[in-house]
């Protein structure tokens, strides 16, 4: 589906093992749902990595993300600024979120990027 924001914030990251099913949980049914009710966060979409292939060249090469993180979530924003905006910093604060799952989470990455 196309984006129908002229930003996104794409965040990845890696969670210990034995949070997975916590981390997936929280972030589904609290941390999202705090997110998208900040002004400027049209939606999000969560991503995990999947084993997969390609054909490149006439030749089969697995696509494997060489240590990218394995989980990602894409938010479709108004702009950078909501980022920083009040609503934005009380969110990811609320839920079990920062002291249940925050702290087993590694490998993490954030960008900003801009619709072309």
């Amino acid at each position: 589906m196309p984006i129908a924001t002229k930003y996104v914030f794409i965040v990845s990251m890696d969670v210990a093992p034995e949070k997975e099913a916590l981390f997936n949980e929280v972030y589904d049914q609290e941390h999202v749902p705090h997110l998208l009710k900040v002004p400027g966060v049209r939606g999000v979409t969560r991503l995990k990595t999947d084993p997969a292939s390609v054909s490149i060249g006439g030749e089969k090469k697995p696509v494997t993300g060489d240590g990218a993180p394995t989980y990602t979530a894409i938010y479709e924003i108004d702009s950078p600024e909501v980022l920083t905006s009040a609503a934005w910093a009380e969110a990811v604060e609320k839920g079990r979120w920062p002291k249940e799952v925050r702290p087993f989470t590694r490998n993490r990455h954030h960008i900003v990027r801009k619709v072309i």
